[in-house]
């Protein structure tokens, strides 16, 4: 996999405030009074928003050996009516020392539509929270919708969403001065990119409109090379829920601050709006912690350490008319190329608007960049450290290709040619991963073979292609091989949930392209470990399931959201989840934070941590809890894939 992004939130105000508030169980009681009463020697972990009828369904049970040996269990029903029975069956490994033995429950045989838990009998107590049983559709749509509402909650500028359901996060404009925002030459780092050290910014005299857009993650920072990474993926989700309306709205609302990011007349990308890391004389998004609609009330001249707070800087991807990173011009050029593609029926006209600035951005790129050098993705560059960009040139290409096929465009076999010379660069290439914000080659790869449509250019064809998504799945499934619950992506490594919502989708965009299902089995498990049949008993999706985060690192849902689930919360945004244990020694925290601790269920998070991997519900971890654009638009894109699924 590729190298793990840095922290969106490096900088700590005032260590040492640590944790102060341990909550009581914030989550949902358990339907069926006459259920065994809970025990925390053992624990039942299952997908809490449900299994999808006609796929193969495991649940899992953690405890003592002995405790499970001659244990059993039943499914019960909403009225407590027992629906199944058995034994558990075998063991998958060891987990921790409290909870030794990690034995499965199939589910597989039940396919009645319901609500239902699992009840452990014979030498162990417990009881699972509620799982449902439905198709694929009914299942998976809500949670797009939910991953939607937190995209909408991410807004920033004018146009804002102040209405909709209940409990759902709002805040009000916020960052207006990005209208006539300053722009910026490239600042200087230190090595590790946490110290600024220009003791000033400085301005190259020009002024740019980079208002909207969305809000990167728990900050409140705008990058382009996340942000054209989920508009992609979101329009990519289109294909497979068309229908959705706020599905398209939002794409259209990523699409428009995308564009204003790119000015076609003196051919600029701007990488970044803010700056996360700075120094004494230059205070950032990251030094506060506040509503983002506050940093527009800054009484602030130019000089002032807080002036980049509220008039936040601009920078640029290169020189007008200078190369780009070829990472940034590949999924630029993907997102307008989509964006060709989605309006080619209904607004030819616009859609060759898309297809020309998709084609503008994808020329400029440095196909030729300094080998020494990582590719530029945000500025300092260890906020999102990426290995790779053969991978973006090949998406870019390849959209481009699909939007110029159906606009009639003669330019299709020349980036048809491009996309299958970049495929195979990435190929032979020793920085392969799977699908996350630094790796886009599963997507890249899914449409460049619908471009070839069964011929060979530059020797790549769509078996090759194909093997390769084969190798990025298998690499899921082998670690899977070596963990109690099946795990395919790594515990002890940043983005953990992201990697396998990426290992989902790749899975679904596989099985459509080839009518292969080995991988089904696994896709479900997948996707059911990060909806809670894992160690901790958590989904990492807020709101879904019983048990979610309710202390994200986020500053929105901080100061203006409820912390025991029943008022306005963060619903849909997905979270890291598990990381490694070293890297939770310190958290963040600032004088203007509420405090917020979220413990589980039963027991304390520690009692489920293993593997040299650890969770923490607390609004100071990002480590394990911030939410981010990318980790959500790729569960949202997994989401999509999977209620298609009816319809095949």
């Amino acid at each position: 996999m590729n190298s793990p992004r840095a922290s969106r939130l490096l900088v700590t105000a005032a260590a040492g405030l640590g944790i102060l508030l341990v909550a009581a169980s914030l989550h949902g009681l358990p339907f069926g009074g006459g259920a065994e009463p809970s025990s925390t020697e053992v624990a039942v972990r299952v997908d809490q928003v449900g299994y999808v009828r006609g796929e193969s369904k495991r649940a899992y049970v953690m405890g003592p050996t002995a405790a499970l040996a001659g244990a059993r269990y039943k499914v019960v029903d909403a009225e407590n009516g027992v629906v199944a029975a058995g034994r558990l069956g075998a063991v998958t490994g060891r987990w921790n020392a409290k909870y030794p033995s990690v034995r499965t429950v199939d589910l597989s045989a039940l396919d009645t539509p319901g609500t239902y838990r699992i009840v452990l009998t014979g030498t162990a107590a417990g009881r699972s929270p509620a799982f449902r049983i439905a198709g694929a559709r009914e299942l998976m749509t809500p949670l797009v919708r939910d991953n939607v509402r937190f995209l909408q909650a991410q807004r920033d500028g004018a146009d804002v969403v102040t209405d909709g359901p209940r409990h759902t996060l709002r805040h009000g404009p916020s960052h207006l001065a990005d209208r006539d925002a300053t722009v910026y030459a490239p600042p200087e780092y230190d090595e590790e990119g946490t110290e600024l050290l220009d003791e000033e910014l400085t301005p190259t005299g020009e002024r740019v409109d980079v208002s909207g857009g969305w809000f990167d993650a728990g900050d409140f920072l705008k990058f382009t090379g996340t942000t054209s990474y989920s508009v992609a993926e979101l329009l990519l989700a289109q294909r497979d829920l068309p229908g959705m309306a706020e599905l398209s709205a939002e794409a259209s609302h990523g699409l428009a601050w995308l564009d204003r990011m790119w000015d076609g007349d003196s051919e600029t990308l701007y990488v970044q709006v803010g700056i996360g890391a700075g120094n004494e004389a230059v205070r950032t998004d990251h030094d506060v912690w506040r509503l983002p609609e506050a940093d527009d009330r800054l009484d602030v001249s130019p000089g002032d350490p807080d002036y980049t707070i509220k008039h936040r800087p601009v920078f640029r991807a290169a020189e007008p008319g200078e190369a780009i990173s070829p990472s940034l011009a590949g999924r630029v050029a993907a997102a307008f190329a989509l964006a060709a593609q989605r309006a080619a029926d209904t607004d030819p006209a616009k859609a060759r608007d898309w297809l020309e600035k998709a084609a503008a951005v994808y020329d400029l790129a440095d196909t030729e960049p300094d080998p020494d050098e990582p590719p530029l993705t945000a500025i300092p560059g260890t906020f999102y450290p990426e290995d790779s960009w053969q991978d973006d040139m090949e998406f870019g290409g390849a959209e481009l290709a699909l939007a110029a096929r159906q606009l009639g465009d003669d330019r299709e076999s020349d980036w048809a040619d491009a996309a299958a010379g970049w495929a195979g660069n990435y190929l032979a290439s020793d920085v392969k991963g799977t699908l996350n914000v630094a790796d886009v080659s599963a997507l890249a790869h899914v449409d460049l073979a619908t471009v070839l449509d069964g011929s060979r250019v530059n020797g790549i064809g769509a078996a090759d292609l194909y093997e390769d998504l084969r190798r990025q799945l298998e690499d899921g499934v082998a670690r899977a091989g070596h963990d109690p619950f099946g795990a395919g992506a790594v515990y002890d490594d940043f983005d953990a949930v992201p990697h396998t919502f990426g290992l989902v989708a790749t899975a679904r965009l596989y099985a459509e392209a080839t009518g292969d299902t080995r991988y089904a089995a696994f896709t479900g498990r997948q996707r059911g470990w990060a909806l809670g049949a894992n160690p901790w008993g958590t989904s990492f999706v807020i709101g879904a399931g019983e048990v979610y985060p309710h202390c994200p690192e986020h500053q929105l849902a901080n100061l203006a959201g409820s912390h025991d689930g029943k008022g306005a919360i963060l619903r849909g945004a997905v979270v890291n989840g598990p990381n490694a244990a070293a890297k939770l020694e310190e958290l963040n925290s600032f004088p203007t934070m509420k405090k917020c601790t979220a413990a589980p269920p039963a027991g304390a998070w520690t009692d489920f941590d293993g593997k040299g991997a650890r969770y923490l519900d607390d609004v100071g971890a990002w480590q394990t809890v911030e939410p981010a654009l990318d980790f959500t638009t790729t569960a949202l894109l997994a989401f999509a894939l999977t209620a298609r699924a009816d319809d095949r």
